[in-house]
């Protein structure tokens, strides 16, 4: 069964009972700072980080507070994020992981085009495949607390756009090194640019346009800024992969009924609800795009097969990418598609 947001706090609120009756005599021990890169207001923050704090500090019995410092209050870029989180400078980040290109290389499994059947199954695999090649190797260096995905990834444009011949030329706006390549198979020049500095981009016309999914788009008022969208009807176009990461030696530091707590509120379950939570805002965020009177191109049929055709390259060249890492890329995507097919959700 999918986990709700009232479910999730109903799983987690035994965890407050587990620390004991008498937690509400405890001082404050540990006060951890959470950064990240949107508003406050938007989906993610609100939806997804606020409850997981809020999990954690109630869970606690108060001997734990959360401090949540948005848009990048205490800080650097979105790209720094990471090592943010390496480096102690925030104790706990949520980023983007192809905000650092290359870095995360066994993520890029779920990034690759028209893999996503649904962000919910897809968080889960995500999650088992993190445990199971990626907790050791790629993310050794911090602590994970969650993995998950936004819903299905689209195109936000100052023009109509409905086959891969019309992105010839344009300029938009790419999340991660898998999506900028998808977009040069498209014929568009691809811009890498954090999610923020996509409104000024549109404003400016440095970008005529960017990929992102639809919750997302109403904290950035990208209906206000273009007219056309376009997304796809099936498998989604692509995806981006999402960490929650805390500093590794601020974990290993409390103590464990606090370790317990922590660990009660991340893992599978909670990368399940944050990818769910994050897919199930995207059709108030399309409503009002509808609502603008803005125009929808939903891809289907022989105009879908073009595009995935289009951009099939890009598996073999990410599989052999990955075997020049000494890594199987194929094996890689063979488990996420069988891990995806066996969600029960």
């Amino acid at each position: 069964m999918s986990l709700t947001r009232k479910s999730f706090l109903n799983m987690v609120g035994a965890a407050a009972l587990a620390i004991g009756s008498g937690t509400a005599a405890f001082a404050q021990e540990v006060t951890l700072n959470l950064h990240q890169f949107l508003p406050a207001q938007a989906n993610v923050p609100k939806l997804v980080l606020d409850v997981w704090a809020d999990n954690v500090e109630e869970a606690s019995g108060g001997r734990i507070k959360v401090d949540r410092f948005p848009s990048m209050q205490l800080g650097g870029r979105p790209p720094e994020l990471i090592d943010q989180a390496v480096d102690g400078v925030a104790d706990v980040v949520w980023t983007v992981v192809g905000y650092t290109p290359g870095r995360f290389p066994r993520t890029e499994v779920f990034e690759l085009p028209f893999m996503m059947t649904d962000a919910r199954a897809m968080s889960s695999a995500y999650w088992q495949m993190f445990e199971k090649h990626m907790k050791d190797t790629e993310f050794k260096d911090v602590h994970i607390l969650g993995t998950w995905v936004h819903g299905p990834g689209m195109i936000h444009v100052n023009k109509e756009v409905k086959t891969p011949a019309d992105m010839a030329g344009l300029k938009i706006r790419g999340g991660s090194r898998t999506v900028n390549n998808l977009l040069e198979k498209m014929g568009s020049t691809p811009v890498g640019m954090p999610v923020p500095a996509v409104p000024e981009g549109l404003s400016k016309g440095v970008i005529d346009g960017t990929t992102i999914p639809w919750e997302v788009t109403a904290a950035l008022k990208i209906p206000e800024l273009v007219g056309n969208h376009t997304e796809f009807e099936g498998n989604a176009l692509y995806t981006l992969t999402f960490v929650l990461a805390m500093n590794k030696d601020r974990y290993e530091s409390l103590p464990d009924d606090l370790k317990q707590v922590i660990d009660d509120n991340s893992g599978l379950e909670f990368s399940i609800f944050a990818g769910g939570t994050q897919a199930d805002s995207d059709g108030p965020a399309r409503a009002a795009a509808v609502d603008n009177g803005n125009s929808i191109v939903t891809v289907s049929g022989d105009d879908l097969a073009a595009w995935q055709e289009a951009a099939q390259p890009i598996y073999d060249e990410w599989v052999a990418d990955m075997e020049s890492k000494g890594i199987d890329g194929q094996a890689l995507i063979d488990e996420a598609r069988a891990l995806m097919d066996a969600y029960e959700g």
